[in-house]
């Protein structure tokens, strides 16, 4: 398609060209991109509002107050990440010094889903940018109106060659996916991912995935039980549940199941009323699709708490599934939505194996006070990131890189984890003038003996 080759050429003459290599120019185009954020905040409110019933307060939570942390961040250690990393030089190359060099990849593309659509567009973007990358971001076509608005506020800023937006359909992005891209950021599903895993391979461009899956949580028996199930309703309810680290099942102790949830229905109706489908500050969900994919796990075990739905409003209560089976068609695929199924067990070993047979998940969440234990559940099980007695958190904390591994992604990125993963890493020997070592060169008088000791 013309059009795309035409933006990835002129993205690729810019970067040539040394446009982005400076740190001056790199901190600029971050505070660009703050300070278009903090121009279009009444905007974006609305925007979201639109797409996904978002409140005012979610939305600063969980997107632009990411994003502003985010952009600080990058701000106050750019600086540093740009300088050279001084590296040991082993004996056999004396004289010499070593040091790793971070350059931009040059043209990256950014696919991003619509479950938060405006910070998991731009999150990938401040690595990007802060790595000196030209960027072409592909937002969702399903958060239509967060998309257009992304699209109008980045043309108003800055240069196309630099940083442009590209809309449009999944025919789009497959154009877009031709290219010859020399970085490719995904986030969505899995079967999406292969796609463009296989898509990349043809120009052999690196990848990052950030995909999904099962996310288990555990309750323990010796747990802070009020305390878990706020935390759950939390991460699980969330922007109705379409968060890709959100608590997808619960494991319960079966000696505190009962008090367990009876907290966790008392947090669903303190957070969101005893009428979730007429509080106008819950999230819907995206589409009828997802709606009718969604509500057909209201067939599964029992419900013991929510259930009903509203089709022409796009909403779900919050709904606790009991009785559930790994044979359920819920426990095949990620939920991504405002279900909660409960499972229990007497035997956390067991309840780990089990864990264990499935897909490698996202994120892990694990409830209980006993340290040996939350040794044991973290070294056993393997898993993307999590967190021991609370949900969601440690994807905030821009010091611990967010990722996947295996079927749930690869690749991680926030703080310095996302110049990094838009870097490529050059490392460098400088060797010295001043004298030559004659062992390495044919003919060399040296002996076997002495070569031996220096190399070792």
């Amino acid at each position: 398609m013309e059009t795309t080759e035409k933006l990835v050429s002129d993205a690729r003459t810019y970067f040539l060209n040394g446009n982005t290599v400076s740190y001056d120019y790199r901190k600029k185009q971050l505070e660009t991109l703050k300070k278009m954020l903090k121009t279009h905040e009444p905007q974006i409110y609305r925007a979201l509002k639109k797409d996904l019933n978002k409140s005012k307060s979610e939305v600063f939570t969980t997107e632009l107050g990411f994003l502003y942390s985010e952009i600080d961040y990058a701000l106050k250690n750019l600086r540093y990440w740009m300088e050279p990393d001084k590296v040991t030089t082993p004996i056999t190359h004396k004289g010499a010094k070593s040091y790793i060099l971070r350059e931009p990849y040059g043209v990256s593309l950014v696919i991003s889903p619509w479950n938060y659509p405006l910070q998991l567009a731009l999150a990938p973007i401040i690595g990007a940018i802060s790595a000196g990358n030209c960027v072409v971001l592909k937002p969702s076509e399903h958060a239509k109106e967060t998309s257009s608005l992304i699209k109008e506020m980045v043309e108003s800023y800055f240069d196309p060659s630099f940083f442009t937006v590209v809309q449009g359909n999944k025919e789009i992005t497959t154009e877009l996916l031709k290219q010859p891209f020399d970085k490719i950021f995904f986030t969505g599903n899995s079967t999406v991912g292969k796609i463009v895993m296989k898509a990349a391979s043809e120009h052999l461009t690196p990848v990052t995935l950030e995909l999904g899956g099962k996310s288990p949580a555990i309750v323990d028996q010796d747990a802070n039980i009020n305390l878990a199930a706020k935390r759950m309703v939390w991460g699980k309810f969330t922007n109705a549940g379409q968060t890709c680290v959100a608590p997808d099942y619960v494991y319960v102790h079966e000696k505190v199941k009962f008090k367990f949830l009876k907290a966790v229905k008392k947090y669903i109706r303190t957070f969101y009323s005893k009428d979730p489908l007429k509080n106008n500050d819950y999230t819907r969900i995206i589409n009828e699709k997802h709606f009718d994919r969604i509500s057909s796990f209201l067939t599964n075990g029992t419900i013991l708490h929510g259930g009903r739905t509203n089709r022409e409003t796009l909403m779900i209560e919050p709904t606790i599934l009991d009785r559930i089976t790994w044979d359920d068609p819920i426990m095949k695929e990620e939920i991504f939505g405002p279900i909660l199924p409960v499972l229990n067990f007497a035997d956390l070993e067991e309840a780990l194996n089990k864990i264990k047979t499935q897909d490698k998940p996202l994120a892990l969440y694990y409830f209980g006070e006993d340290s040996q234990v939350q040794q044991q559940v973290i070294s056993y099980v393997p898993f993307g990131g999590g967190t021991i007695n609370d949900t969601l958190s440690h994807l905030a904390n821009p010091h611990l890189p967010f990722g996947g591994v295996g079927s749930s992604g690869m690749g991680s990125y926030h703080g310095k984890y996302s110049f990094d993963t838009f870097s490529h890493e050059k490392s460098i020997l400088k060797q010295t003038t001043k004298f030559d070592l004659p062992f390495r060169y044919p003919g060399g008088k040296i002996t076997e003996s002495i070569v031996k000791k220096v190399i070792k």
